[in-house]
């Protein structure tokens, strides 16, 4: 199988997609990455924790229905051209 510009294309997607189906309370708690978790005081910069979940939280909120429309693309790519 070679490296092409599709198959880096779908390897986003996959990862994407992880990110997007990670549930907080069932996963990123009990790890230590909740919602509660990492919360600075006023003017402090946020730690690298903080910038993570609101990263994961903004993937899931704004991913949600371009994430459908590429992975509908992506199986039928998929169906067509093996």
């Amino acid at each position: 199988m070679a490296f092409t510009l599709y198959s880096l294309l779908q390897a986003s997607l996959l990862i994407v997609n992880a990110v997007a189906v990670l549930h907080e309370e069932r996963f990123l708690r009990h790890v230590g990455w909740g919602s509660d978790q990492g919360i600075g005081g006023f003017g402090e910069e946020p730690g690298i924790k903080a910038q993570l979940t609101n990263l994961i939280r903004s993937i899931r909120t704004v991913m949600r229905v371009p994430l459908i429309a590429l992975n509908s693309i992506t199986i039928v790519l998929l169906l067509l051209f093996g």
